[in-house]
Protein backbone atom coordinates (compact mmCIF):
# COMPACT_ATOMS: atom_id res chain seq x y z
CA UNK A 1 0.00 0.00 0.00
CA UNK A 2 1.40 3.54 -0.58
CA UNK A 3 2.62 5.02 2.12
CA UNK A 4 2.07 8.73 1.23
CA UNK A 5 -0.18 10.31 3.36
CA UNK A 6 -2.01 13.75 2.41
CA UNK A 7 -1.93 16.59 4.57
CA UNK A 8 -5.28 16.21 6.30
CA UNK A 9 -6.44 13.46 4.66
CA UNK A 10 -5.18 10.68 8.15
CA UNK A 11 -7.53 13.18 10.24
CA UNK A 12 -10.76 12.64 7.37
CA UNK A 13 -10.04 8.74 7.31
CA UNK A 14 -9.57 8.97 11.68
CA UNK A 15 -12.73 10.98 11.70
CA UNK A 16 -14.80 8.38 9.40
CA UNK A 17 -14.22 5.59 11.28
CA UNK A 18 -15.01 7.01 14.18
CA UNK A 19 -17.97 8.05 13.41
CA UNK A 20 -17.38 11.85 13.96
CA UNK A 21 -19.24 14.42 11.13
CA UNK A 22 -15.90 16.17 10.71
CA UNK A 23 -12.02 16.21 11.48
CA UNK A 24 -10.92 18.02 14.47
CA UNK A 25 -8.90 20.67 12.67
CA UNK A 26 -11.44 20.94 10.29
CA UNK A 27 -12.85 25.02 11.35
CA UNK A 28 -10.25 26.43 13.91
CA UNK A 29 -12.02 28.52 16.57
CA UNK A 30 -10.82 31.75 14.86
CA UNK A 31 -12.71 30.79 11.65
CA UNK A 32 -14.79 33.94 10.37
CA UNK A 33 -18.12 32.78 9.82
CA UNK A 34 -19.36 31.24 6.06
CA UNK A 35 -15.29 30.38 5.33
CA UNK A 36 -15.06 27.52 3.62
CA UNK A 37 -14.90 23.77 6.16
CA UNK A 38 -12.21 21.42 4.54
CA UNK A 39 -14.14 17.86 2.93
CA UNK A 40 -15.11 15.69 5.81
CA UNK A 41 -14.39 12.22 4.37
CA UNK A 42 -11.29 11.19 1.92
CA UNK A 43 -13.57 10.47 -0.77
CA UNK A 44 -15.17 14.31 -0.67
CA UNK A 45 -11.01 15.26 -0.67
CA UNK A 46 -10.46 13.91 -3.98
CA UNK A 47 -13.59 14.96 -5.72
CA UNK A 48 -12.27 18.06 -4.39
CA UNK A 49 -9.25 17.71 -5.92
CA UNK A 50 -10.32 16.19 -9.24
CA UNK A 51 -12.40 19.43 -9.32
CA UNK A 52 -9.68 21.63 -9.19
CA UNK A 53 -7.51 19.69 -11.69
CA UNK A 54 -9.99 19.09 -14.25
CA UNK A 55 -10.63 23.39 -14.14
CA UNK A 56 -6.84 23.76 -14.74
CA UNK A 57 -5.47 26.23 -16.81
CA UNK A 58 -3.12 23.69 -18.00
CA UNK A 59 -5.45 21.72 -20.02
CA UNK A 60 -6.09 22.80 -23.28
CA UNK A 61 -9.49 24.14 -24.34
CA UNK A 62 -10.00 21.26 -26.85
CA UNK A 63 -9.31 18.36 -24.65
CA UNK A 64 -11.61 19.95 -22.01
CA UNK A 65 -14.09 19.48 -24.70
CA UNK A 66 -13.99 15.92 -24.61
CA UNK A 67 -14.96 15.96 -20.59
CA UNK A 68 -18.63 15.89 -22.41
CA UNK A 69 -17.59 12.46 -23.79
CA UNK A 70 -14.96 11.06 -22.02
CA UNK A 71 -16.63 11.83 -18.10
CA UNK A 72 -13.33 11.64 -16.51
CA UNK A 73 -14.61 12.54 -12.96
CA UNK A 74 -17.26 10.25 -12.67
CA UNK A 75 -14.85 7.50 -14.40
CA UNK A 76 -11.46 8.33 -11.86
CA UNK A 77 -14.06 7.86 -8.83
CA UNK A 78 -15.31 4.89 -10.11
CA UNK A 79 -11.95 3.23 -10.18
CA UNK A 80 -11.43 4.67 -7.00
CA UNK A 81 -8.66 6.85 -7.83
CA UNK A 82 -6.77 8.82 -4.89
CA UNK A 83 -4.32 11.28 -4.87
CA UNK A 84 -1.82 9.55 -2.36
CA UNK A 85 -1.81 6.41 -5.12
CA UNK A 86 1.23 5.31 -7.19
CA UNK A 87 -1.18 5.09 -10.38
CA UNK A 88 0.52 3.93 -13.88
CA UNK A 89 -1.63 4.68 -16.75
CA UNK A 90 -0.92 2.65 -19.79
CA UNK A 91 -0.60 4.09 -23.15
CA UNK A 92 -1.19 7.33 -22.56
CA UNK A 93 -1.31 8.68 -26.04
CA UNK A 94 -0.58 12.38 -25.95
CA UNK A 95 -1.39 12.54 -22.94
CA UNK A 96 -5.23 13.60 -22.52
CA UNK A 97 -5.49 12.05 -19.03
CA UNK A 98 -1.56 12.85 -18.11
CA UNK A 99 -3.26 16.54 -17.66
CA UNK A 100 -5.48 15.54 -15.41
CA UNK A 101 -3.74 12.47 -13.27
CA UNK A 102 -0.44 13.85 -13.32
CA UNK A 103 -1.14 17.26 -11.47
CA UNK A 104 -3.31 15.24 -8.79
CA UNK A 105 -0.96 12.70 -7.80
CA UNK A 106 2.30 15.44 -7.94
CA UNK A 107 2.15 16.53 -4.29
CA UNK A 108 1.31 12.96 -2.50
CA UNK A 109 1.25 10.01 -5.35
CA UNK A 110 3.19 8.96 -8.37
CA UNK A 111 2.10 9.40 -11.52
CA UNK A 112 4.03 6.66 -14.23
CA UNK A 113 2.86 7.01 -18.01
CA UNK A 114 3.83 3.85 -19.19
CA UNK A 115 4.90 4.15 -23.30
CA UNK A 116 5.80 1.26 -25.34
CA UNK A 117 9.21 1.82 -26.91
CA UNK A 118 8.89 3.88 -29.68
CA UNK A 119 10.24 2.81 -33.48
CA UNK A 120 12.31 5.49 -35.74
CA UNK A 121 8.86 6.74 -36.60
CA UNK A 122 5.15 6.39 -36.61
CA UNK A 123 2.40 7.00 -33.83
CA UNK A 124 4.03 5.90 -31.13
CA UNK A 125 7.13 8.08 -31.50
CA UNK A 126 5.30 11.00 -32.19
CA UNK A 127 2.94 10.33 -28.79
CA UNK A 128 5.85 10.04 -26.80
CA UNK A 129 7.54 13.12 -28.48
CA UNK A 130 4.52 15.27 -27.66
CA UNK A 131 4.10 13.79 -24.25
CA UNK A 132 7.55 14.64 -23.11
CA UNK A 133 7.15 18.03 -24.78
CA UNK A 134 4.12 18.50 -22.85
CA UNK A 135 5.42 17.21 -19.37
CA UNK A 136 8.78 19.37 -20.34
CA UNK A 137 6.54 22.53 -21.11
CA UNK A 138 4.92 22.79 -17.49
CA UNK A 139 6.96 21.26 -14.71
CA UNK A 140 5.10 22.76 -12.05
CA UNK A 141 2.29 20.52 -12.73
CA UNK A 142 4.02 17.49 -14.57
CA UNK A 143 7.94 18.16 -13.16
CA UNK A 144 7.32 14.81 -11.18
CA UNK A 145 5.43 12.24 -13.31
CA UNK A 146 7.39 9.74 -14.86
CA UNK A 147 7.62 8.22 -18.17
CA UNK A 148 8.08 4.27 -18.38
CA UNK A 149 9.14 2.72 -21.82
CA UNK A 150 7.79 -0.87 -22.38
CA UNK A 151 8.70 -3.46 -24.73
CA UNK A 152 5.11 -5.00 -25.60
CA UNK A 153 6.30 -8.34 -26.23
CA UNK A 154 7.38 -8.43 -23.12
CA UNK A 155 5.84 -6.00 -20.96
CA UNK A 156 6.68 -4.93 -17.43
CA UNK A 157 5.80 -1.88 -15.43
CA UNK A 158 8.34 -1.46 -12.74
CA UNK A 159 8.87 -3.49 -8.93
CA UNK A 160 6.14 -6.33 -8.54
CA UNK A 161 3.22 -5.34 -6.15
CA UNK A 162 4.13 -1.47 -6.66
CA UNK A 163 1.10 -0.26 -8.37
CA UNK A 164 -2.09 0.69 -6.28
CA UNK A 165 -3.86 1.84 -9.62
CA UNK A 166 -3.35 0.70 -13.18
CA UNK A 167 -5.27 2.48 -15.67
CA UNK A 168 -5.31 2.11 -19.79
CA UNK A 169 -8.02 4.19 -21.88
CA UNK A 170 -9.29 2.82 -25.58
CA UNK A 171 -6.15 0.48 -25.85
CA UNK A 172 -6.97 -3.47 -25.55
CA UNK A 173 -8.36 -3.15 -28.88
CA UNK A 174 -4.61 -2.29 -30.24
CA UNK A 175 -3.28 -4.95 -28.19
CA UNK A 176 -5.92 -7.82 -29.83
CA UNK A 177 -4.84 -6.69 -33.02
CA UNK A 178 -1.39 -6.63 -32.07
CA UNK A 179 -1.48 -10.37 -30.12
CA UNK A 180 0.27 -9.37 -27.36
CA UNK A 181 -3.09 -8.58 -24.94
CA UNK A 182 -2.65 -11.47 -22.82
CA UNK A 183 1.00 -10.82 -21.71
CA UNK A 184 -0.36 -7.08 -21.45
CA UNK A 185 -2.69 -7.95 -18.78
CA UNK A 186 -0.48 -10.73 -16.84
CA UNK A 187 2.04 -7.57 -16.72
CA UNK A 188 -0.69 -5.48 -15.06
CA UNK A 189 -1.26 -8.12 -12.58
CA UNK A 190 2.85 -8.35 -11.69
CA UNK A 191 2.89 -5.00 -11.21
CA UNK A 192 -0.34 -4.26 -9.11
CA UNK A 193 -0.23 -4.87 -5.32
CA UNK A 194 -2.93 -7.34 -3.89
CA UNK A 195 -6.14 -5.47 -3.69
CA UNK A 196 -4.74 -3.02 -6.26
CA UNK A 197 -7.11 -2.14 -9.50
CA UNK A 198 -6.92 -2.71 -13.04
CA UNK A 199 -9.23 0.02 -14.96
CA UNK A 200 -10.13 -0.39 -18.32
CA UNK A 201 -12.08 1.31 -21.03
CA UNK A 202 -12.64 0.53 -24.15
CA UNK A 203 -14.61 1.23 -27.38
CA UNK A 204 -17.46 -1.74 -26.84
CA UNK A 205 -19.16 -3.87 -29.33
CA UNK A 206 -21.97 -6.15 -29.43
CA UNK A 207 -21.63 -8.87 -26.79
CA UNK A 208 -22.63 -11.65 -29.74
CA UNK A 209 -19.99 -10.00 -31.35
CA UNK A 210 -17.20 -12.21 -33.00
CA UNK A 211 -13.99 -10.77 -32.36
CA UNK A 212 -12.29 -12.08 -35.05
CA UNK A 213 -14.12 -10.58 -37.62
CA UNK A 214 -14.76 -6.99 -35.88
CA UNK A 215 -11.29 -6.57 -33.45
CA UNK A 216 -10.36 -4.32 -36.80
CA UNK A 217 -13.37 -1.83 -35.92
CA UNK A 218 -11.70 -1.12 -32.89
CA UNK A 219 -14.32 -2.32 -31.09
CA UNK A 220 -14.68 -5.50 -28.80
CA UNK A 221 -17.03 -7.58 -26.91
CA UNK A 222 -16.77 -6.71 -23.33
CA UNK A 223 -16.99 -10.86 -22.13
CA UNK A 224 -13.69 -10.62 -24.43
CA UNK A 225 -12.23 -7.80 -22.33
CA UNK A 226 -13.17 -9.74 -19.08
CA UNK A 227 -11.46 -12.80 -19.77
CA UNK A 228 -8.56 -11.12 -20.92
CA UNK A 229 -8.22 -10.40 -17.37
CA UNK A 230 -9.80 -12.78 -15.58
CA UNK A 231 -7.33 -15.02 -17.30
CA UNK A 232 -4.45 -13.19 -16.26
CA UNK A 233 -5.99 -14.02 -12.69
CA UNK A 234 -8.31 -11.03 -11.98
CA UNK A 235 -11.35 -10.51 -10.28
CA UNK A 236 -14.12 -8.53 -12.26
CA UNK A 237 -15.13 -6.37 -9.49
CA UNK A 238 -17.48 -4.02 -11.33
CA UNK A 239 -18.59 -2.43 -14.60
CA UNK A 240 -20.13 0.98 -15.29
CA UNK A 241 -22.14 2.99 -18.04
CA UNK A 242 -20.69 5.92 -17.10
CA UNK A 243 -19.09 5.78 -20.71
CA UNK A 244 -21.82 4.40 -22.94
CA UNK A 245 -23.25 6.07 -25.95
CA UNK A 246 -27.04 4.09 -27.08
CA UNK A 247 -26.26 6.65 -30.24
CA UNK A 248 -23.02 4.71 -31.51
CA UNK A 249 -24.41 1.69 -34.36
CA UNK A 250 -20.86 0.09 -34.03
CA UNK A 251 -21.14 -0.47 -38.20
CA UNK A 252 -19.14 2.11 -39.47
CA UNK A 253 -16.90 1.04 -43.00
CA UNK A 254 -13.99 2.65 -40.94
CA UNK A 255 -14.68 1.79 -37.51
CA UNK A 256 -14.60 3.00 -34.94
CA UNK A 257 -12.30 6.01 -36.27
CA UNK A 258 -14.94 7.20 -38.58
CA UNK A 259 -16.21 8.86 -34.99
CA UNK A 260 -14.52 11.65 -33.20
CA UNK A 261 -12.16 12.96 -32.26
CA UNK A 262 -10.49 11.32 -35.34
CA UNK A 263 -13.49 11.75 -38.12
CA UNK A 264 -11.21 9.55 -40.57
CA UNK A 265 -13.73 10.24 -43.09
CA UNK A 266 -12.99 14.16 -43.12
CA UNK A 267 -15.99 16.08 -43.86
CA UNK A 268 -17.97 13.20 -45.35
CA UNK A 269 -21.13 12.77 -43.25
CA UNK A 270 -19.45 14.95 -40.48
CA UNK A 271 -22.49 16.43 -38.96
CA UNK A 272 -23.84 13.25 -38.41
CA UNK A 273 -20.88 11.49 -36.45
CA UNK A 274 -20.34 14.90 -34.33
CA UNK A 275 -23.69 14.19 -33.30
CA UNK A 276 -23.25 11.00 -32.36
CA UNK A 277 -20.14 11.70 -30.42
CA UNK A 278 -17.70 9.71 -29.46
CA UNK A 279 -17.69 6.22 -29.04
CA UNK A 280 -19.70 3.38 -26.40
CA UNK A 281 -17.70 2.19 -24.32
CA UNK A 282 -17.29 -0.45 -21.43
CA UNK A 283 -15.77 0.48 -18.02
CA UNK A 284 -14.40 -1.88 -16.17
CA UNK A 285 -13.08 -2.04 -12.71
CA UNK A 286 -10.59 -5.27 -12.10
CA UNK A 287 -9.14 -6.27 -8.58
CA UNK A 288 -6.14 -8.00 -8.04
CA UNK A 289 -7.33 -10.68 -5.30
CA UNK A 290 -5.69 -10.34 -1.79
CA UNK A 291 -2.70 -12.57 -1.15
CA UNK A 292 -4.57 -15.70 0.89
CA UNK A 293 -4.19 -16.11 4.55
CA UNK A 294 -1.12 -18.59 5.29
CA UNK A 295 -2.01 -21.96 7.38
CA UNK A 296 -1.24 -21.54 11.23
Amino acid sequence: MNKRVIPGLAALLLAACSGSSAPADAQSQDQPAGALVPPTSATDFTASRLDQVLAGDWRSAENRARDVYRHPKATLQFFGLRPDQTVIEITPGGGWYSEILAPLLRDNGHYIAAVQKPKEDGEARRDVTALREKFAGNPAQFGKAQILEFDPKAPAFGAPGSADLILTFRNVHNWVMADTAPAMFKAFYAALRPGGVLGVVDHRAADNANVDTIKESGYLPTGFVVKLATDAGFKLEEQSEINANPKDTKDYAKGVWTLPPTLTLGDQDKAKYLAIGESDRMTLRFVKPEAPAKSP
